[in-house]
């Protein structure tokens, strides 16, 4: 049960993109962790492309809307952390195929 929450976690952040970059936060490797607890509450310690992104405000905001929207989650917490900086290596290769990277 636990996995299962976890993966649609992952499918939930999945739908949330950088409005600059046409990649999910998550292929970006924005996202650091995710923790699913017993009481189906989540923690997701994420981070953005830059600290001065615009975009600062809203997306940790959508993660959290988007993860609270599953049924069987009972609480989130996103917290957004700048250490370690985002860098081009976290991104997956999907990531970097679809900006051109590989």
């Amino acid at each position: 049960m636990e996995d299962n929450l976890r993966d649609q976690v992952v499918a939930a952040i999945k739908t949330v993109y950088d409005p600059e970059i046409p990649v999910d936060v998550y292929e970006l490797g924005l996202i650091y962790e995710i923790n699913v607890f017993p009481v189906n509450n989540v923690y997701v310690l994420m981070t953005l492309t830059s600290p001065s992104c615009p975009a600062a405000e809203v997306i940790p905001e959508e993660v959290k809307q988007k993860i609270m929207a599953l049924e069987s989650v009972n609480d989130v917490e996103v917290e957004l952390t700048f250490d370690p900086p985002f860098t081009q290596d976290m991104m997956s290769e999907a990531a970097k195929l679809e900006l051109g990277f590989m």
